[in-house]
């Protein structure tokens, strides 16, 4: 084989901006892992020759649609819907369909990136992809959002499927949304295939699927945890989000001895200095789930809660965090004053919530510090584990799903443990992510040679 000239750092992430122009999220995940990855990869020609880095950093296709549907006023709207199929070097795309306002090329992009390392070091057989659209389901009535996510369907079922491209949920995309998409895409096929996850019990769906992103963060923290030679019982924990993940991540560490003092939405955070216990939990779950109400009323409902407007919940002290919201939620200044508030150890439940000054910040504090790739891997995990189940035309116990579960997350941490542990003991989580996610796609791609 042919030497190569190695292209250093900074010079292939220009290309990145050179490339990408504008998108912010997708080149800052790149350089997240690319920093990591160069340093890895300094002495390994093959990986070097064959562009593998590069070649992960350019999704293999984006497809990019109009969404046209009808509101209850008889208006036609139209919206932008969009799928980023990122690589499946090393089994059919995977990853969650998120509408919202903020959805862009950009965000789905950096989300599928990440998405691949996040499903390689699972252990399962998941490439990575992502899709969505700037469509905004909240205030729109049932018989709305069924309208666009048939529309949407209409259009993407000819890009995805049981072997090809499995979506699941995200941001703005539940129960519901999947059961419209579902219902459209068995309609328009007629073929009834593991082609979504996340999906009802009734038709398909597997047990613990909605606990498990937050689930699995908490399994994560403790692992964490225990290198430290402590754990959860007795612990405060700050936690950002009231959706999904937040309340799932809420409830184990309750579980687990934890005491939960805030929840966050967008337009602010409570803090419940006498903790937020499970019968608090399941009150925030219907008021978002079912009510579709705002943090905001939580404070009014449980004496001694205080709701803090237009803020972020970092300032209050704490053991341990837990990131559940959105991108870039948790700033440098946040992760500071998380630090000076007793904070430990950070456990990322949402997608790269924590900005890359906030990374360097609690890297150079030596802080336990989980990023979303591996601490928010057991949604996408479980995810795996209703394809297995769909392929087989079968459903596993709840007792064997959350076992697999709490397996899939002790080796998650095994392996960024492995490539991550310094020679002075301190193990730096996000470059073991990174390496680890990295080496199994890879090594996958040499072995098809230039695809």
């Amino acid at each position: 084989m042919a030497m190569t000239d190695h292209v250093d750092l900074s010079t292939f992430m220009e290309g990145v901006k050179k490339r990408n122009p504008g998108q912010t999220e997708f080149i800052q995940a790149v350089q997240e892992v690319a920093q990591d990855i160069y340093e890895f990869i300094a002495d390994k020609e093959e990986y070097h020759h064959y562009q593998i880095l590069r070649r992960i950093a350019e999704p293999d296709r984006i497809i990019s649609f109009r969404v046209c549907w009808e509101d209850d006023s008889h208006n036609i709207r139209v919206q932008r819907g969009w799928r980023v199929q990122n690589n499946n070097a090393i089994g059919p795309y995977k990853g969650g369909i998120r509408f919202h306002p903020s959805v862009t090329e950009s965000v789905l992009k950096f989300l599928a990136f990440e998405q691949t390392f996040k499903n390689a070091l699972t252990g399962l057989p998941m490439g990575g992809g992502k899709g969505g659209s700037n469509f905004n389901p909240k205030g729109k009535s049932d018989h709305e959002v069924m309208r666009f996510c048939q529309s949407f369907m209409t259009e993407l079922y000819r890009h995805v499927g049981a072997d090809v491209d499995v979506p699941a949920g995200d941001i703005g995309v539940g129960g519901r949304e999947i059961g419209y998409m579902f219902g459209q895409y068995k309609r328009i096929t007629n073929q009834f295939t593991g082609v979504l996850t996340g999906k009802g019990l009734e038709y398909g769906g597997s047990l613990i699927r909605t606990e498990a992103t937050g689930y699995g963060a908490v399994y994560f923290l403790q692992s964490m945890l225990k290198t430290r030679g402590t754990d959860l019982e007795g612990k405060t924990a700050v936690i950002s989000g009231s959706g999904n993940v937040a309340t799932h991540a809420a409830e184990k560490v309750t579980q687990l001895g934890g005491k939960v003092l805030t929840l966050s939405d967008s337009e602010g955070f409570i803090h419940d200095p006498d903790g937020i216990d499970q019968e608090k939990i399941d009150w925030v779950k219907a008021h978002k789930t079912k009510r579709r109400g705002r943090i905001s009323d939580y404070a009014r409902e449980f004496n001694g809660a205080t709701f803090h407007a237009g803020m972020t919940p970092w300032g209050v002290h704490c053991d341990v965090a837990l990131p559940c919201a959105t991108q870039n939620e948790l700033l440098g200044m946040d992760a500071r004053a998380l630090i000076a508030g007793g904070c430990i150890a950070v456990a990322e439940g949402a997608n790269m919530p924590t900005n890359l000054e906030g990374v360097h910040v609690f890297k150079e504090a030596r802080i336990l510090f989980a990023p979303g790739k591996a601490a928010n891997a057991g949604g996408v995990a479980v995810s795996g584990l209703e394809m297995s189940q769909n392929s087989e035309r079968r459903a596993w116990k709840e007792a064997e799903l959350q076992q697999l579960l709490l397996d899939i997350m002790e080796g998650i941490h095994d392996r960024c443990v492995a490539y991550g542990r310094a020679d002075d003991g301190y193990i730096d989580y996000v470059k073991g992510a990174n390496i680890a996610g990295f080496k199994k796609v890879a090594d996958a791609m040499l072995a098809f040679g230039v695809v």
